[in-house]
């Protein structure tokens, strides 16, 4: 059995787009077409291919026809760009890729800006949160992912990034407020976490809870505001709302400058992986490689 690539490159821009209608306004067909290529296709395979819900999403057996036809755009390309073909002149490819917030907001964009201006790309950003990005490698969602999984994800190769530093940090005028920088004793500062209000990026986040477990403080006790976008999260600890787990690359020149003051306890380290599918592309590797230069200035050595 072979799979048709024109009707598997239809179901993928469905995915990426999210609806028939934009993937037809993309394809420069009508939606009726993009729905009968999308039916033969899973016609042809027996099996359904895609949730039609807004927006839409690959089935467990449309994922691996999705990141086929990822693979083939990408490796096109890459023969189209060694053929010597003026990449300026064509449309370019879209490169889709997994990061975490707190990276995104600080120094994934500008290796990402690089090769931009060499190479014929644009890129779709996929935010999740470190632990939870190689998922969307798995699904084939995305070529390339900033993780904190070591392990290489099937069919992906794997490299090391460097480490994410994070510390327990809030307002001069905060932690005298909340006698987090208690001078009698430790404990004492620690206890004081227990009533102090938090800032969490969302719900999933646990930087905060981990530090409070480490200082032997229920890490459901405390008040908490939710801020869900990594600069505004760190606004908001730096305006003095909550305290927060700031990555130093965040928080340096508050720290320096008096504008910010540690909290005590023990820093959380997170370390850093570049996932990407294991394919020989000149174009993947480019990104890679100005994701490790950008890495080793942002992040601390493992």
């Amino acid at each position: 059995m072979e799979i048709p690539l024109d009707l598997a490159r239809t179901l993928a821009v469905v995915i990426d787009e999210g609806t028939f209608d934009a993937a037809a306004r993309r394809l420069r067909i009508t939606p009726s077409a993009v729905s009968q290529r999308v039916k033969a296709l899973e016609q042809q395979l027996g099996r359904v291919l895609v949730v039609r819900s807004k927006p839409a999403r690959a089935t467990e057996a449309g994922a691996p026809i999705v990141r086929l036809a990822r693979q083939v755009a990408l490796l096109e390309h890459d023969a189209l760009a060694e053929f010597g073909l003026d990449e300026a002149s064509a449309r370019p490819i879209s490169l889709a890729l997994a990061v975490n917030a707190d990276s995104l907001a600080t120094w994934f964009l500008p290796a990402l800006a690089r090769v931009g201006e060499r190479r014929s790309v644009v890129f779709d950003l996929h935010r999740d949160d470190q632990d939870f990005t190689a998922g969307l490698l798995e699904s084939g969602t995305v070529l390339g992912a900033v993780t904190s999984q070591s392990a290489p994800v099937a069919g992906c190769l794997v490299r090391p990034l460097g480490v994410m530093r994070y510390e327990a940090v809030a307002t001069p005028a905060f932690a005298e407020r909340w006698s987090l920088m208690s001078h009698a004793a430790a404990h004492a500062a620690h206890a004081a976490l227990a009533e102090a209000p938090l800032v969490d990026f969302d719900r999933r986040d646990d930087l905060q809870r981990a530090h409070l477990s480490a200082c032997g403080v229920d890490p459901d006790g405390p008040p908490r505001h939710f801020v869900p976008a990594s600069s505004d999260f760190a606004s908001a600890v730096k305006l003095g709302l909550g305290w927060g787990m700031l990555p130093g690359i965040q928080a340096a020149d508050e720290l320096e400058r008096g504008a910010l003051v540690r909290i005590g306890g023990t820093p959380i380290d997170v370390p850093l992986f570049w996932q990407q599918w294991n394919l020989r592309s000149a174009l993947l590797t480019a990104v890679a490689d100005e994701l490790a230069v950008e890495a080793r200035t942002a992040l601390a050595n493992p």
